[in-house]
C-alpha cells in the first residue's frame, strides 16, 4: 500500500492564499499606471479642476454659526477674563522669595530634598534669567486652564464609564482631539472668543482634557469587584458607594491623569502665545525665534522646560502617593505640616508686602539682557562652521529627503546628483529590488516580499511620482485585510476626501517626511533602547534625557534646529525626530529587559550567541511591545507637522498653519482632520497588528 504523496507546499501555498489575488491584481494596475503616466499625467497630479469646495461650504456654515452664537460666546470669554487677570495680579504681587518657600515644601512633601532642591534651583535660574513675571502670568493660564480641563474630563470619563454605549462615541471624540492639531481648532475659537489671553486658556483646557477622560474611565473601571461589593454590604447608596469607595480607590489613577492634564496644558502656552497676546514665557519664546536671537530663545526655551520637569515631578510625586514613591524618607512632611509651611509662606509674603509695597523684589537687571554677546557668539559660531552644517543638511537633503519626495528616478539627474541613470543601472536596481523580494519570499512569506517591492517602488518613484489611485487602494487593501474591511472603508473615504479638497500634494510631504522621520527614530531609538536594556549604567544616563524631552513643549525643539540649520525642511525632520525618539528608546528597553528570562536562558543553553539570542528569541517575545513603541513614535510624529510648519515645511501642517493666519475654518479644519486621519489611521494598523501576532 502506497503512501499518500505530501502536498507541493512551495508551489501551493501562495496560490491558495486568498489574500494574495488582491495584491496580484494591484501589481498588474500599478504596472499599467506607471506606463501611462506620461501620456496620463492626471494619474499623478489630480488636477485642480477635479476638487471640490468643500473649505467654502464649511467657511459658509461657520459664518452663518458664529454669527448666531459669538455674542454668547463673548460673554463667556468677559466672564472668564476676571479670574484670569485675579490670577495673574495675585502672582504678580507674591514675592518671590515667598513663592520659592511654598514650592519647595510641595516639592519636599511630594517627592523628597532632591525635588525641593531642583524647585529651588529652577526658580532660582527663572529669577536671575530675568523671566519671573512672564513666567507667572504662564503658571497663571496653567493654573485656571488645569481645574477647568480636570472637572470636565472627570466629567466626561464617569458618563463614558457609566453609559458603556457612548464610550465609542467619547472614544472617538477623544482621538480627534489628541491628533487634531492645535492651530485647526484655534481657528474657530478665535472665531468665536475673538484674540485674548482668554481664548489662550480655553485652547489649553481643550487640549488638556482627553488625559483625564481617558484616566478617569480606566482609573474606575480598574476598581476590584470585592471593594464595590464591600461597598454595597455595608448599605452604601449609589451615590456613596461612588464617592466614598470607588473615586477614592481609583485616587492614584486620577492623579496620573491630573498629571498628565498639567502637562498638556504647559505644552500649549507658546501655542496659546500665538493668538493670546499677553506677556508670558511663551510669547518670550516665540517673539525670540522670529527675531532671530537665538541666546534669548535658549534662554526663555530653558525656563519652559524646567518649568515642565518641576511639575512634572511634583503632580507625579504626589500621584505615586506615600508609601509607593519616593517620599518614603520624608514622613515627617504631614499634611499638618505642611498647611502650617504654606501658611508660613503666605505670612512671608504679607510681611515682605507691608515692609515694602512698592518694591518688586527683582533683579533689575536679569541675564536676558545681556545675551546679546551670547547671540553674536551663537551667530558667529553657525557662520563659522556654516560650511558643517550646510554639509549636513545638504547630505540628508539629497541623499534622504530628496529620493523619498522625487525618487532616484527624479534625483539621478545631472541638475541634482549630477548624472543620469543609464538603461543598465536601472535594470540594476530592478533586479536588486527582486532578488530581495526573492530572499523575503523564502525566508519571511509573500508579505514581507510584497513589502520589499512597495519599498523598491517608492524609493524610484518618490511619493510625488506614485500615482494616487495606486495610493490610496493600497492602503485601504492593506487595511482591510489587517483590521477588516470598516478599517478599509475608512482609509479608502479618507485619502478620497484629502484627494478632491486638493491636500494631496501636501499629504505626500507629510507622509515623506514623518516616514523618514519614523524610520530614523526607530534605527537610533531601538538602537539606544537595546543598548539600555543591556547596560543598567546607559539606562541610569537615558532615562532622565528621556525625561526631559518627553516633557519639553514642542516649540522647544524648533530652536536648536532653527539655530543651526535655518528654515526648511531639514530644520523639521530634526525637530520631530528629537521629539519622536523618546517612545522607541523606552518601548524597546521595557520590551527587551521583560522578556521571559527561562526562554533567554533555553536558547543561551543552546548555544546562541550574544547576537543570535537577541535577534531570534528577545526581539520576536518583545514584538507587541515595540509595535506600541512604534505606534506612539507615529503619534508624536504627526503631532509635530503643525509646529514644524513654523520653520518653512509645504506639508499639512502648513496648510493649517495658513488657514489659522488667514482664519479660514474650512481650509484648517479640513488640513487638521486630514491629520488627524493619519494618526487614527496608523493607530488602529498597528493595534490590529500586534493583536494579530498575539493571537498567532
Amino acid at each position: 500500500m502506497t503512501a499518500p504523496v505530501a502536498p507541493l507546499r512551495s508551489s501551493s501555498r501562495f496560490a491558495a492564499d486568498p489574500g494574495l489575488l488582491p495584491w496580484c491584481a494591484l501589481a498588474v494596475l500599478t504596472a499599467l499606471c506607471l506606463l501611462l503616466k506620461a501620456e496620463l499625467p492626471w494619474l499623478v497630479n489630480f488636477p485642480k479642476e477635479w476638487t471640490l469646495p468643500l473649505a467654502a461650504y464649511v467657511n459658509a456654515v461657520t459664518d452663518a454659526v458664529v454669527a448666531i452664537v459669538q455674542p454668547a460666546f463673548r460673554a463667556l470669554s468677559a466672564m472668564l477674563d476676571a479670574p484670569m487677570r485675579g490670577a495673574r495680579l495675585a502672582l504678580a504681587w507674591l514675592p518671590w522669595p515667598a513663592a520659592m518657600l511654598a514650592v519647595a515644601v510641595l516639592a519636599l512633601k511630594s517627592s523628597g530634598s532632591r525635588l525641593a532642591i531642583f524647585a529651588v534651583l529652577t526658580l532660582a535660574y527663572i529669577l536671575l534669567a530675568g523671566y519671573w513675571p512672564q513666567s507667572m502670568n504662564t503658571l497663571a493660564l496653567v493654573l485656571l486652564a488645569v481645574p477647568i480641563s480636570i472637572v470636565l474630563g472627570f466629567a466626561l470619563g464617569v458618563l463614558g464609564y457609566a453609559r458603556p454605549r457612548l464610550r465609542p462615541v467619547l472614544l472617538g471624540a477623544l482621538d480627534l482631539m489628541q491628533t487634531v492639531p492645535a492651530f485647526a481648532y484655534l481657528i474657530p475659537l478665535l472665531l468665536l472668543f475673538g484674540f485674548g489671553p482668554v481664548v489662550g486658556l480655553i485652547a489649553s483646557a481643550i487640549y488638556a482634557t482627553p488625559p483625564m477622560v481617558r484616566n478617569t474611565m480606566l482609573g474606575l473601571e480598574r476598581v476590584p469587584a470585592a471593594i464595590s461589593e464591600a461597598g454595597l454590604m455595608s448599605g452604601c447608596t449609589r451615590r456613596q458607594q461612588f464617592w466614598q469607595v470607588e473615586v477614592p480607590t481609583a485616587l492614584p489613577q486620577l492623579l496620573v491623569g491630573f498629571n498628565q492634564t498639567t502637562m498638556a496644558a504647559l505644552s500649549m502656552v507658546i501655542v496659546a502665545a500665538i493668538i493670546g497676546g499677553f506677556e508670558d514665557i511663551g510669547w518670550e519664546v516665540l517673539s525670540s525665534m522670529r527675531k532671530a536671537e537665538f541666546g534669548q530663545s535658549i534662554l526663555s526655551g530653558l525656563v519652559i522646560a524646567l518649568l515642565a520637569i518641576l511639575i512634572d515631578r511634583l503632580t507625579i510625586g504626589f500621584a505615586r502617593g506615600p508609601e509607593t514613591g519616593p517620599t518614603r524618607g520624608v514622613q515627617w512632611m504631614t499634611p499638618r505640616r505642611l498647611v502650617l509651611s504654606l501658611v508660613t509662606a503666605l505670612a512671608l509674603a504679607l510681611a515682605i508686602r507691608f515692609a515694602a509695597p512698592d518694591a518688586t523684589l527683582l533683579p533689575e537687571t536679569g541675564l536676558r539682557m545681556e545675551m546679546g554677546a551670547v547671540n553674536q557668539w551663537l551667530l558667529g559660531i553657525v557662520r563659522d562652521y556654516a560650511w558643517f552644517f550646510d554639509g549636513v543638511r545638504n547630505a540628508v537633503l539629497y541623499c534622504l529627503l530628496l529620493p523619498l519626495r522625487v525618487g532616484i528616478s527624479g534625483s539621478a539627474t545631472p541638475a541634482i546628483w549630477g548624472f543620469a541613470l543609464s538603461p543598465a543601472a536601472m535594470a540594476t536596481y530592478f533586479a536588486l529590488v527582486a532578488a530581495l523580494a526573492g530572499l523575503a519570499l523564502r525566508g519571511f512569506g509573500w508579505h514581507a516580499a510584497l513589502a520589499v517591492l512597495a519599498a523598491g517602488l517608492i524609493l524610484y518613484t518618490g511619493f510625488l511620482g506614485l500615482p494616487w489611485p495606486i495610493f490610496i487602494l493600497a492602503i485601504a487593501l492593506l487595511a482591510g485585510q489587517v483590521a477588516g474591511y470598516r478599517l478599509g472603508l475608512f482609509a479608502l473615504a479618507g485619502f478620497t476626501l484629502i484627494l478632491v479638497n486638493g491636500l494631496w500634494p501636501q499629504l505626500v510631504q507629510s507622509l515623506y517626511l514623518c516616514t523618514l522621520a519614523v524610520l530614523l527614530c526607530l534605527l537610533v531609538g531601538g538602537a539606544l533602547g537595546t543598548w539600555a536594556a543591556h547596560s543598567d549604567r546607559v539606562s541610569r544616563i537615558l532615562k532622565p534625557i528621556c525625561d526631559a524631552l518627553q516633557t519639553m513643549p514642542q516649540f522647544v525643539f524648533l530652536i536648536p534646529a532653527l539655530m543651526f540649520f535655518k528654515v526648511g525642511e531639514f530644520t523639521a525632520l530634526i525637530a520631530i525626530i528629537l521629539y519622536a525618539i523618546v517612545p522607541p528608546i523606552r518601548y524597546v528597553e521595557h520590551g527587551l529587559r521583560h522578556v521571559r528570562a527561562d526562554v533567554v536562558e533555553a536558547v543561551e543553553q543552546m548555544g546562541a550567541t550574544p547576537m543570535q539570542t537577541l535577534l531570534q528569541a528577545k526581539l520576536p517575545l518583545a514584538l507587541p511591545v515595540v509595535m506600541l513603541g512604534l505606534n506612539q513614535t507615529i503619534m508624536a510624529a504627526l503631532s509635530m507637522l503643525a509646529i514644524a510648519a513654523l520653520v518653512g515645511t509645504r506639508d499639512l501642517g502648513q496648510a493649517v498653519y495658513v488657514a489659522l493666519g488667514k482664519a479660514d475654518a474650512g481650509m484648517g479644519l479640513i488640513a487638521g482632520l486630514s491629520i488627524a486621519f493619519l494618526a487614527i489611521l496608523a493607530d488602529r494598523l498597528i493595534q490590529a497588528a500586534v493583536a494579530r501576532s498575539t493571537r498567532a
